[in-house]
């Protein structure tokens, strides 16, 4: 059996109409303000912040998104005998496992945006019953148990991964034989460090993105092509 792991990054959703944060024509260069939206201390200071970023929440094409070539090879790997395959993903889109791959073997370093949680009591609920509440004309929805302060179960700038989920991931990119790491610019630590672990660990080290990574040279190979086409076909041929 051999364990692939595949580490994700924004660049495997853009084919689903969702746009990159830090690419040439990514969102925070675009609109450097809209990064305040997702930063945890501004978030929680501000009422108007948290009113913008309801609307870009609920405007934004993720949340009605579909999975495209790329997550279904992932998940058709998976069903492949003769592999485990596990994915690390610093997406919040819940993407892959619209695909088709099992959630227990999904782990979201970067949380959903599919969920909700509450900064005071940590109750959940659907990202869907909050979006309909602010349709409803609630610019800033509270906790309907405690009154807190709500925000998308993502792991915000300013925010520390759940040590759990990024031990299980260590775990996985120290066992992985393949480590697939595509459409992640590999700047954002820790979830980065998952590419040089897996390399020092014996994996197979692909890299599979537009732009040139911190880790390319350590690569055993670094893949350039559009990666709608080149998943697929670098799965294949695994």
């Amino acid at each position: 059996m051999t364990l692939v792991a595949i580490l994700s990054g924004a660049g495997i959703s853009t084919d689903s109409g969702i746009p990159d944060y830090r690419g040439p024509a990514g969102l925070w260069r675009r609109d450097p303000e809209a990064e305040k939206l997702v930063t945890y201390d501004f978030y929680m200071a501000d009422p108007e912040i948290r009113r913008r970023a309801w609307l870009m929440r609920r405007d934004t094409p993720a949340l009605r998104a579909e999975p495209n070539a790329a997550h279904r090879a992932v998940a058709e790997l998976e069903r492949t005998p003769g592999f485990a395959v596990r994915v690390l993903t610093q997406n919040v889109d819940g993407l892959h496992q619209l695909a088709g791959m099992p959630p227990r073997k999904v782990l979201e370093l970067h949380g959903t945006a599919r969920a909700v949680v509450c900064t005071g009591c940590h109750a959940r609920s659907s990202m869907e019953e909050a979006l309909a509440r602010v349709d409803a004309g609630e610019q800033d929805p509270a906790c309907e148990a405690c009154g807190g302060i709500l925000k998308p179960a993502t792991v915000m700038f300013g925010q520390r991964l759940d040590p759990v989920v990024l031990g299980e991931a260590m775990g996985i990119a120290k066992a992985a034989e393949v480590f697939v790491a595509v459409g992640s610019s590999l700047q954002v630590q820790p979830a980065a460090s998952l590419a040089g672990m897996a390399a020092e660990h014996g994996a197979r080290l692909i890299v599979v993105n537009a732009e040139p990574t911190p880790y390319d040279e350590l690569a055993d190979e670094v893949v350039r092509e559009p990666i709608g086409t080149a998943l697929p076909a670098l799965l294949k041929r695994l």
